[in-house]
């Protein structure tokens, strides 16, 4: 019972890496990656619809972005959402394809960055806390049930820490190498 609870930790903890690493991929470094743009949205017929449904999206040169829209008609809307977005980037419209440009960071950005990583990462190690946190409180119950001993409570919250700061290992690690990239210029 200790072993299935400390692998569905390990499974949640698992899901709070990817998904912090998911959301680095969407901090602007100073290459053109379509990732950046995964979190816009598109008011589309009324319904407001993730960018990447709505167009293909690719990455022809290291500083340039393109859109190109599945529907035509789509393009203002598109054009909109990126603006309402506050990537920073600008997008120019020749009738079928959107064009961004990548900016090059400034120093004071590249800090901005930095600190708006850090903060991911911070949100990814509590997720991971928060997952042991529960799994803490069910050995607890185990114990007041009488299913495990209290030494046995003590070996699983050991290993449990173990698996918990391995994770916040990987984040840490993920962390210093987007700092890494942010700060290349």
């Amino acid at each position: 019972m200790v072993s299935e609870l400390i692998e569905e930790a390990k499974t949640r903890m698992g899901k709070s890496v990817e998904a912090t690493r998911h959301e680095f991929g969407s901090l602007r470094t100073g290459r053109a990656n379509p990732s950046l743009l995964d979190r816009v949205q598109v008011s589309y017929y009324g319904a407001v619809t993730p960018l990447k449904q709505l167009a293909q999206i690719g990455a022809p040169e290291p500083r340039l972005l393109t859109v190109t829209p599945f529907d035509k008609s789509a393009i203002k809307d598109i054009e909109r959402g990126i603006v309402e977005a506050d990537l920073g980037l600008n997008p120019a419209n020749d009738g079928s394809l959107i064009r961004l440009p990548i900016p090059e960071l400034t120093e004071d950005r590249r800090k901005d960055m930095v600190r708006i990583a850090r903060n991911m990462a911070e949100d990814g190690r509590i997720a991971i806390r928060n997952v042991r946190r529960d799994v803490m409180s069910s050995f607890k119950d185990l114990r007041k049930d009488g299913d495990i001993s209290e030494d046995d409570e003590r070996r699983a919250e050991g290993d449990l820490q173990k698996v918990t700061d391995s994770f916040v290992a990987e984040i840490d690690a993920a962390l210093k190498t987007k700092e890494a990239e942010i700060m290349e210029v």
